[in-house]
């Protein structure tokens, strides 16, 4: 008997700490196919730091988790239907001597096992695993959404990165400009066709295009920072990326809805959306709950047990039961009415949260848009400005060369075009990050 109640002591340790799935609830996996290290030949592609992103962050491990904590959770919401069995074991040692007779020492034990199975509790359980399914769809779309936000994340360090690499080599190409301006203001001035003033201003803007390229390199170190921090690298980390073609097919959408349109694309593939309307569905399911929990439960039960005093007399009983129990509950102070009642207000909260998130998306998608068609618009003219600049700043030091021109009208043509050079970077750059804006606001990645 004592072999068996250790065996049995064992038997419920190794379930305890096992990790099974007898319900088939373990469906997630985590991210496959991942690049272990930025540190490749060749340049990384946009797909390329996704990918390490994506496998690398903590914040997505840690939705992960959540996942399959919900997993469990819904695994656990099925052993209702299932009937519990305990086993309970008990061994003592006892000592009794009566007066003028014998002593006598016993060594007792005992053995129940005891089964217990709920048929019917009017779909209380059933109702609480429909929620937990519910909380575990919960739980995957606010993975999609983290998902989403990390990808949108990647992007935008990626455009900055490549946006502030350009802005640094347009300094420089500006401060070789100004450069050039200084050394024929400085010629010009030593063959006294124009005054100290010359000199000094093509000097000062010189210098200025010095300060404004460390400026463009701090920013350059930031960003390149910024991007491998996202991939959960040390900032430090060296990254060469590979630079987008600058073509309109990469700034144009790769459809042709109208924002109405994409507004109601969003509203059926927004992970957040989806998050709130499961979230809606495991508050309905709760008022079942809580409904269940104020009607009668049916119940069927069994019982074996051994008991050895190991004496002469009485030496063991053995005994067994069935039976169904029928609880009915009468009163619990108002407990379950009120229960009820919370239930309720908790599927209407949940209900006007999936309006207000309605509402949030449909501005995000009009927000987005707006922003995508202006930077557009902004590239176009920005581009047009740049040709206008350049031509102006030709002419400008070509008529100062000969005299006709002052070096104003040099250095705030150079100026001009120092500041066209840039704006085209950005609003390039800007294109880019309105589009995936508006991907992710309509629940695209």
């Amino acid at each position: 008997m004592k072999k068996i109640l250790f065996a049995l002591c064992l038997m419920s340790s190794v379930f305890a700490h096992a990790e099974m799935d007898p319900f088939s609830v373990y469906l997630a996996e985590a991210p496959s196919g991942c690049i272990d290290t930025p540190l490749k030949t060749g340049e990384l592609t946009l797909p390329d730091l996704i990918q390490i992103g994506i496998c690398n962050n903590p914040t997505l491990s840690r939705g992960y988790m959540s996942v399959k904590a919900s997993e469990a959770a819904y695994g656990q919401s099925k052993s209702a239907y299932l009937p519990n069995v305990t086993v309970n074991g008990s061994i003592s040692q006892d000592y009794s001597r009566q007066e003028e007779g014998d002593s006598e020492k016993g060594h007792p034990y005992s053995g129940n096992v005891a089964l217990s199975w709920l048929i019917y509790d009017f779909g209380g359980r059933t109702a609480t695993a429909e929620q937990m399914r519910a909380y575990l769809d919960s739980a995957q779309f606010t993975y999609n959404a983290t998902l989403h936000d990390t990808v949108l994340a990647i992007n935008q360090a990626y455009f900055d990165l490549l946006s502030a690499q350009e802005v640094l080599k347009s300094s420089k190409t500006s401060e070789a400009s100004f450069k050039k301006s200084y050394e024929e203001s400085v010629k010009r001035f030593e063959l006294g066709l124009v005054s100290a003033s010359d000199k000094l201003l093509a000097k000062t803007s010189y210098e200025q295009s010095r300060l404004a390229v460390v400026q463009a390199d701090n920013t350059l170190k930031k960003a390149q920072g910024a991007l491998a921090v996202l991939l959960n690298l040390s900032p430090d980390t060296p990254l060469s990326v590979s630079r987008p073609p600058k073509d309109k097919d990469i700034t144009k959408l790769e459809t042709d809805q109208t924002v109405q349109e994409l507004m109601a694309t969003a509203l059926t593939l927004r992970p957040e959306l989806k998050s709130k309307q499961s979230d809606m569905t495991a508050a309905q399911k709760g008022i079942d709950i809580a409904k269940a929990g104020a009607l009668p439960s049916l119940s069927f039960g069994a019982e074996a047990g051994y008991n050895d005093n190991w004496k002469k007399h009485n030496l063991y009983q053995y005994g067994t039961s069935v039976g169904l129990t029928l609880s009915i509950p009468l009163f619990n102070g108002f407990s379950d009415m009120y229960n009820i009642a919370k239930a309720k207000y908790q599927y209407r909260q949940a209900a006007l949260s999936v309006v207000e998130t309605q509402d949030s998306v449909r501005n995000d998608v009009w927000s987005s848009y707006q922003d995508y068609v202006t930077s557009v618009d902004s590239y176009d003219i920005s581009r047009k400005t740049l040709e206008s600049a350049l031509e102006n700043e030709r002419v400008a030091f070509a008529s100062y060369q000969v005299g006709r021109g002052s070096i104003l009208e040099l250095l705030t043509a150079g100026s001009q075009l120092a500041t066209a050079r840039q704006q085209v970077i950005v609003a390039f750059y800007s294109v880019l990050t309105s589009k995936a804006n508006l991907y992710r606001a309509i629940g695209r990645f």
